[in-house]
């Protein structure tokens, strides 16, 4: 069934009101509720089916301004739900703003299951995941008629805004809890757009990962450009070899059904499959955002480990373990594109084919599958404090990975010693000098004392002073078994390059039964060289460049918990979070 969307009122303060145009009565709806106001794209109204599309009209005819919405829509069609629609903006051509950067010609701004508007936030996870963006968000909060008065717009680039409530709503309430302004004289062409010739506005470039999400072929070049790289850039493969095996991840991507952030991730590491992984996510963090630069990253690094031998009667253990660090569908979609011509080629194919075999009969192929477990365990625990519950979640998924419990209930059982937090806890801060971790770690509420080697080695004359490293260590290591022996939360600061130095701080923490989280600091090379200049004590600079080569981020699943800390210095991402929210 068709169905027409609604007449959007005017808010009383909206210059650009016509006397055609449906103004809201009163603003009771809105008022006491959390909204979310986002900018309106100057575009053509569009509905999408898992059927069909149309614009406003439902007898809408051909169009070429059209054309673009079609293709698109028969990309991403599959993945709307039987009685589902997705509404949004059709920018492809121009009407009476020039848009010069814009990620897509088609823009969501609701999704329908039937009469139900879903709630903002399940809407942008379904558009993301559909490859489609969402428009700018200008500003969200409780009601607040002064503070939307207030909001400015551009008029030469922004038609104005829509102001909605977050939480979901009937197609009868619609009038009541969706609103909008406009800019005065919005409607600024001579011409009606539909009958002059279409002039396209500009796509910016994070369009390519946009299309890309959507399930086009992926542009190589395009997606290079997006992410600040070129064809001859250290990362990347010659131009050839890196657009073949992208082409191939997204062909055994699409035929896992992987589509959005799953599918661009996918795409990506097969484009970069040869890069150096230490330098990916800090690299990747400004144009994908933090979560999705790291799991690229996590890609690039674990998928040739799917080329070698692995001892069958592990192997399970080996892949539920990696379940819980990136999607097995995606990483061996990777590994199986990227393996390369010749006989070496073939049989790293064949460890990857008899890999996945294996996933799929533990049932560790689909995009979630450790996702019904998690789910189960935080129903249980409803109420535990967040570090409690995280450990019980870390033990659950190292049992589920050895074959000594598969359901909630299990997992709730083996959990029970953890569900007081009676533990002391531990911050291992990961990050090469000049990354931040100093920081970091004491700006955390809670902390009873950071263990510094900078510090010791200050207290025995000099912060700089190499000579005495393994003196200092064991001193690091003695005061932090006492602290952890009393319960105390601690923090370690120091570089912790490589899974061997971290190796004796987490024996440590065995020792001591401490909550372990990594705290994995994400700054590029150059932000590193600038900090570690301006410092009252920098690090010699072959001595930096020394350690971004050995520097070996952690993967999730190495401590109990994972923390990702941007350029901001604050926390970006997690991995091992039993309620944090899903990627």
């Amino acid at each position: 069934m068709r169905v027409h969307y609604p007449r959007t009122p005017h808010l009383p303060w909206s210059p650009g009101a016509s006397s055609d145009d449906v103004r809201a009565p009163d603003l009771s709806g809105l008022a006491g509720r959390e909204v979310v106001v986002t900018e309106k794209l100057d575009g053509e109204n569009t509905t999408l089916y898992p059927d069909g599309l149309h614009a406003r009209s439902l007898d809408s005819a051909h169009h070429p301004s059209r054309a673009r919405v079609k293709a698109l829509h028969g990309r991403i069609a599959h993945a709307i739900p039987p009685g589902w629609r997705v509404c949004g903006e059709n920018l492809h051509a121009r009407h009476s703003i020039a848009y010069r950067e814009l990620e897509s010609w088609f823009y969501a701004f609701s999704v329908w299951d039937g009469d139900r508007c879903l709630d903002w936030d399940r809407t942008a996870r379904f558009a993301r995941r559909l490859g489609v963006p969402v428009p700018p968000v200008l500003w969200r909060g409780v009601f607040d008629e002064r503070a939307l008065r207030a909001l400015r717009t551009d008029p030469a680039r922004q038609e104005g805004y829509v102001v909605r409530t977050v939480e979901g709503f009937g197609y009868g309430e619609f009038a009541r809890r969706v609103a909008k302004w406009v800019r005065r004289g919005h409607v600024r062409t001579d011409d009606h757009w539909m009958l002059a010739p279409v002039v396209e506005n500009g796509l910016g470039p994070a369009a390519a990962l946009w299309d890309a999400r959507s399930g086009a072929a992926p542009d190589a070049p395009a997606l290079l450009a997006a992410l600040g790289m070129t064809a001859g850039d250290p990362d990347t493969a010659p131009v050839e070899r890196a657009e073949a095996v992208a082409a191939d991840a997204a062909a055994r991507l699409d035929l896992l059904g992987r589509t959005g952030d799953a599918r661009l991730s996918g795409v990506l590491a097969a484009l970069l499959h040869g890069a150096r992984r230490p330098r990916l996510a800090p690299r990747l963090a400004a144009p994908l955002g933090v979560p999705l630069a790291r799991r690229v990253a996590d890609l690039v690094g674990l998928h040739s480990r799917l080329h070698r031998p692995f001892p069958d009667e592990a192997r399970r253990t080996g892949l539920a373990r990696m379940a819980a660090a990136a999607d097995l569908g995606v990483l061996h979609a990777v590994a199986a594109a990227s393996a390369g011509p010749g006989d070496d080629a073939a049989e790293a194919r064949e460890e990857v084919e008899w890999s996945r075999l294996h996933a799929e009969e533990a049932g560790l192929l689909g995009e979630a599958p450790l996702e019904p477990l998690r789910a189960g365990l935080r129903r249980m625990l409803a109420g535990h404090a967040p570090d409690a519950a995280d450990r019980c979640w870390a033990e659950a998924l190292d049992a589920f990975a050895l074959g000594r419990i598969g359901t909630p209930e299990e997992a709730s059982a083996l959990t029970w010693r953890w569900r007081s937090g009676g533990f002391p806890r531990l911050v291992v801060a990961v990050g090469p000098s000049g990354s931040g971790k100093s920081t970091f770690v004491r700006g955390l509420p809670g902390v009873d004392a950071v263990v510094s080697l900078d510090d010791l080695r200050r207290d025995r004359g000099s912060r700089s002073d190499q000579r005495a490293n393994p003196e200092v260590l064991r001193e690091g290591l003695r005061r932090l078994d006492a602290l952890l022996a009393d319960g105390a939360t601690a923090a370690w600061d120091a570089t912790a390059l490589n899974r061997h130095q971290r190796s004796l701080v987490h024996a440590v923490a065995r020792r001591r039964d401490a909550l372990t989280t990594h705290a994995v600091l994400l700054a590029d090379e150059e932000t590193l060289a600038g900090r570690n200049a301006g410092r009252a004590h920098p690090v010699p600079a072959g001595v930096l460049a020394a350690q971004v080569r050995r520097f070996q981020p952690p993967y999730p699943g190495e401590a109990h918990r994972t923390w990702y800390i941007g350029t901001g210095g604050g926390v970006d991402d997690t991995a091992g979070t039993l309620h944090g929210e899903e990627w």
